[in-house]
């Protein structure tokens, strides 16, 4: 029977990586008491009895908690912002070309981030073809139920207060998901991420647009979706629609552990839009780490996830 501790768990994250693990024959879930879940001695033996640990903890949390690992057994993944471009670290989206048998071995494994799951999709794919040259200026529009604020946020917004609409941040352009999209998507220059909130408890749209005259070889939408299509094909998860589409929600999946990739736009024009549209809280949290956890353990890779 494998042992699994969430340090963590009563977090966001952790509920829904919790929610995901229940009833699973294979896994013993190992909790610890509200009045011992900030014990240090506690915590320190959780961590080194289990199999594996799910950190769901601030990124400073996330790298103490591995400096209390003190055996070579125990594997660790990190849903924090800790590890994403660490060294010695495994990057966790198995759907990138390579990452789901380096998931497989791996002892440490970083979650993506929510924002980076559907910008890598759409990007990383293209930029390996030579669709999308590794030196040419991104940018990124996205936008996420509010949940992926944490608890701090979904206060804000469920206080009974009147909450905004839709809500723009990082207008410093110094979000931390930003090195992890340069490095996983092979960049040279860092893309402008827009990211903002909407007034809705989970979902999210990752838009990414595209001057397809400015590329090499000026691309169609279809060869763009050709690449896309044969990048993720065969994947239980990830899928291509079609982009002929008048409109796309931020609710379209979520409650789910999917992720729907479009590309829209006008040949005529040149231009493009790629969009991705996923769970904040599924596929870009508490989903891909069950994805993680079942690839590292040697068991059916969606188990457990919410289709």
């Amino acid at each position: 029977m494998t042992t699994v501790f969430i340090d963590g768990a009563v977090g966001t994250t952790g509920l829904e990586i919790r929610e995901r693990l229940a009833g699973r024959t294979d896994i013993t879930l190992a909790l610890l008491a509200e009045d011992r879940r900030k014990d240090p001695a506690a915590r320190r033996e959780a961590l080194n009895d289990a199999d594996f640990v799910i950190l769901c903890l601030p990124d400073e949390a996330s790298r103490e908690a591995v400096t209390l690992i003190d055996n070579a057994r125990t594997r660790v993944i990190d849903a924090s912002s800790a590890h994403r471009v660490a060294a010695g670290w495994t990057y966790g989206f198995p759907e990138l070309p390579g990452q789901a048998e380096k998931i497989s071995t791996a002892t440490r494994v970083s979650n993506p981030g929510c924002y980076p799951t559907g910008f890598l999709a759409l990007v990383a794919p293209l930029v390996a073809a030579g669709l999308i040259p590794a030196d040419i200026p991104l940018s990124v529009n996205a936008t996420s139920g509010y949940s992926g604020g944490g608890k701090a946020m979904i206060a804000a917004f469920e206080n009974g207060e009147p909450a905004a609409a839709f809500r723009a941040y990082a207008l410093g352009l110094a979000h931390k998901h930003i090195a992890e999209m340069t490095q996983h998507a092979g960049l040279t220059h860092a893309p402008i991420f827009a990211p903002a909130v909407a007034n809705t408890y989970r979902g999210m749209v990752v838009e990414v647009p595209l001057h397809l005259h400015a590329l090499p070889g000026r691309p169609t939408l279809a060869a763009i979706e050709d690449v896309l299509r044969a990048a993720f094909d065969g994947s239980k998860l990830v899928s291509v629609a079609p982009g002929d589409i008048g409109s796309v929600d931020i609710e379209e999946n979520a409650g789910t552990d999917r992720l729907t990739l479009r590309v829209c736009g006008n040949d005529a024009d040149g231009h493009a839009r790629l969009v991705a549209t996923l769970d904040n809280l599924g596929k870009g949290a508490g989903g891909a780490a069950v994805q993680n956890l079942n690839i590292m353990a040697g068991v059916d890779p969606v188990a457990g996830l919410v289709f």
